[in-house]
């Protein structure tokens, strides 16, 4: 008779990321990580007990899976956010079903440094895509690959505009997205662009960082025209950016007075890397704004006190209670600490969680989150001159006089053997 193995002997833990993360500027990548995006399983919650009751090993992996947890906390909605969700959808939707040919409005997200414009953006495409797949399962049902052709289907396609654009960058990044290969001559990369998208029968081209324009050089200028063209090819194009009304990108654009949408002229004869564009309608785009929270408001403060109750119903700290940070000082305390921006509180939080499990305070409160600095993480990626990394404000201080703790649970906090004391304070 053999021993049964005990679930200390299970060598799975399935919290843990296999791999690197996805790559959604390629379309496997975007595959993957639409896939895998709702699918985290956060961590249970135990009671203190509870916890204590495991073996070593099964308490140094709960406190890894709560690590995960505080880390890949899932995207709340917020005002902001549903407003750029909603407009993105019924564009999408509205511009795919539509039969007559012709360019099709465009959208501008436009925010702050870790607004959340990517993640907010690329979700509402993603749903979108949810969306559009049940259908043509629908229409071609056993079809992994479009009727006819050779090519996946690749309804979304996202990249990011190179630091340094040029239209062969561009060109080059779109293609890198079907992992098709790059002719040598602009010409041909153009050519090469409209096939891919065509053939591949991509609905919504989401281009991020287009801000790294900076529209003094030629090449900039050109590879603006190009982006503007490329809402020629029946594709809904989805520009993302850091300030976009004062980065230059809509220098010869006007609104209307009658749609509010920013209206682009074609470009001339003779710079278009488009034989027909002389022939096009102008070429529109509604920009929407990812505002970070307001504090100056009934309505502000409600969405941001609603945000900070969805964050902490996600956490797992054994002195957590109902309220940590929303009530007393906290809430002042944390808009101070980031300005109401989400990028920064989630970094925040998820820095003051790891702090709090470190030094077995098991709670976040202003005097532990005043000694956790905000670590935005490997910036390599991002341009500063293009507003892509937020200021940082100062590592504000708690107030002298906390509120009183008379209705908080007593705080208890435990040594490397299990065994519990109460904390100092």
């Amino acid at each position: 008779m053999t021993d049964q193995p005990t679930p200390d002997d299970n060598p799975l833990v399935p919290f843990l990321r296999s791999g690197p993360p996805p790559d959604r500027t390629t379309w496997e990548g975007w595959q993957q990580w639409r896939r895998i995006r709702n699918t985290f399983i956060p961590a249970p919650r135990l009671s203190l007990q509870e916890y204590l009751d495991l073996s070593p090993r099964r308490r140094g992996l709960h406190d890894l899976h709560r690590t995960a947890t505080h880390v890949n906390m899932r995207l709340l909605d917020t005002p902001m956010s549903r407003r750029v969700e909603d407009l993105m959808r019924g564009r999408l939707q509205n511009n795919a079903v539509k039969f007559m040919p012709g360019t099709r409005d465009g959208l501008m997200i436009n925010g702050g440094g870790f607004h959340g414009k990517t993640e907010t953006s690329c979700s509402a495409a993603a749903s979108f895509e949810d969306l559009w797949r049940d259908i043509y399962r629908q229409f071609l049902p056993g079809q992994g690959q479009l009727a006819g052709a050779r090519d996946v289907f690749v309804p979304v396609a996202y990249c990011r505009l190179p630091v340094r654009a040029t239209p062969k960058a561009l060109c080059k990044a779109v293609l890198d997205i079907y992992g098709d290969p790059h002719p040598k001559h602009l010409d041909d990369l153009i050519r090469a662009v409209k096939e891919a998208v065509r053939d591949h029968n991509t609905t919504a081209l989401l281009i991020d960082d287009v801000t790294r324009l900076r529209l003094h050089r030629a090449d900039d200028q050109d590879t603006l025209d190009l982006i503007r063209e490329l809402m020629d090819l029946n594709v809904t194009l989805a520009l993302i950016g850091v300030d976009i009304p004062g980065s230059g990108l809509l220098r010869g654009a006007y609104i209307d007075p009658r749609t509010k949408q920013w209206v682009f002229p074609d470009v001339k004869r003779g710079k278009s890397h488009n034989e027909q564009a002389s022939t096009q309608t102008e070429r529109r785009f509604d920009m929407v704004d990812l505002d970070p929270f307001d504090y100056t408001t009934p309505a502000g403060i409600t969405a941001f006190l609603d945000h900070l109750a969805g964050i902490e119903d996600q956490l797992r700290l054994f002195n957590s209670f109902n309220g940590m940070l929303t009530t007393g000082e906290m809430p002042e305390y944390l808009f101070r600490r980031t300005h109401g921006i989400v990028g920064l509180l989630r970094r925040l939080i998820e820095d003051g969680c790891t702090e709090a499990i470190a030094s077995r305070e098991e709670r976040l409160t202003p005097e532990l989150l005043a000694r956790t600095s905000i670590r935005l993480g490997n910036l390599a990626d991002l341009d500063p001159d293009a507003g892509e990394i937020p200021e940082i404000p100062d590592n504000v201080q708690p107030p002298q006089q906390p509120t009183s703790r008379a209705k908080r649970p007593r705080n208890t906090v435990f040594d490397d053997r299990g065994s519990q004391r109460a904390a100092d304070g």
